[in-house]
């Protein structure tokens, strides 16, 4: 099907600033950085919580932000890692988000601001991203939960990808998650997939973008902590939701992911979104099919920590 109709004045626009401004390849990474948070803002602010505190937690190499929201009688702890291809995302970035995810999923939503490459290459954003599950399971109490609070973890793009990866770490370690929630998760760094080509330029995130993601994270992609679609074993991890978008370069690795799940005995639920380009997810207070992923996953959340 063609472009959603939401979408598309969204993504015509993103693509007519590119074309008129510099090329990517001359952007630095603060302008890029500046870029991806004016476009999430184009949604606007999300709903008014009863807590929203700024934290800081111990890390491997100093301090890790983290930004709790949480209502009266939250139940549960959602770990949430925020997208941006391991180096353009923040906490504001996805304040909306979590903003909404609270609200609908009933629970304390801790979003995680792991270290950004290219300052900080792989594997420094998935050892902070460790370490702050870590520190949820230890401090359930201090998040506003009970003791034998259930937790899930997920997020969007990159932090759907440490969602999957922080489920497998998980599993190996003992440390029990309810959910691993994957919106358009990006599972292997090498990718030739159908989609890639298909949807490589035009639909906001572009193939030549991806690349210096890449470039920047300077991972390996036969790391299963970098491509978690090449784990040994994914028996035995966390029920999933995987989240894709029809006009999303990566939308094949995700429901590739799903199959792998699948085929491992893990509970999944995949839902391709059509006429959908990767962003969907941030966009939805303009976005109909936004909000309603954003619902999927709450909705979600609120049944696996129940």
């Amino acid at each position: 099907m063609p472009l959603d109709p939401q979408i598309k004045p969204i993504v015509d626009a993103v693509e007519g600033a590119a074309a008129a401004g510099p090329p990517a390849s001359e952007l630095s990474v603060e302008e890029r950085r500046a870029g991806y948070l004016a476009l999430a803002d184009f949604a606007g602010g999300g709903p008014q919580l009863d807590e929203v505190i700024d934290l800081t937690i111990p890390g491997p190499a100093g301090d890790i932000p983290v930004r709790v929201y949480r209502n009266a009688g939250a139940q549960g702890i959602f770990v949430f890692y925020h997208g941006g291809g391991y180096t353009i995302g923040d906490l504001d970035s996805h304040d909306q988000v979590c903003r909404q995810l609270a609200l609908e999923s009933g629970s304390t939503v801790m979003a995680v601001h792991y270290r950004l490459a290219p300052e900080n290459p792989f594997p420094a954003g998935i050892d902070d991203a460790w370490t702050a599950l870590q520190w949820a399971d230890a401090n359930k109490t201090e998040l506003g939960g009970a003791a034998d609070a259930k937790i899930v973890v997920g997020g969007d793009s990159a932090g759907g990808n440490f969602s999957a990866v922080m489920a497998l770490m998980a599993r190996d370690a003992g440390l029990d998650l309810a959910a691993q929630l994957l919106v358009y998760p990006g599972v292997e760094m090498d990718d030739d997939s159908p989609s890639m080509t298909e949807n490589g330029s035009g639909y906001v995130l572009t193939e030549e973008t991806m690349i210096w993601f890449r470039e920047c994270y300077a991972a390996d992609a036969a790391d299963w902590r970098a491509s978690p679609i090449r784990a040994g074993s994914h028996a035995g991890v966390a029920p999933a939701v995987v989240i894709t978008a029809e006009f999303d370069p990566i939308r094949d690795q995700g429901a590739a992911y799903a199959a792998k799940l699948e085929a491992a005995g893990v509970d999944v639920t995949h839902t391709n979104y059509e006429g959908m380009v990767h962003i969907f997810f941030q966009l939805g207070p303009i976005v109909g099919a936004g909000a309603r992923a954003v619902t999927q996953v709450a909705e979600a959340a609120k049944k696996a920590l129940s």
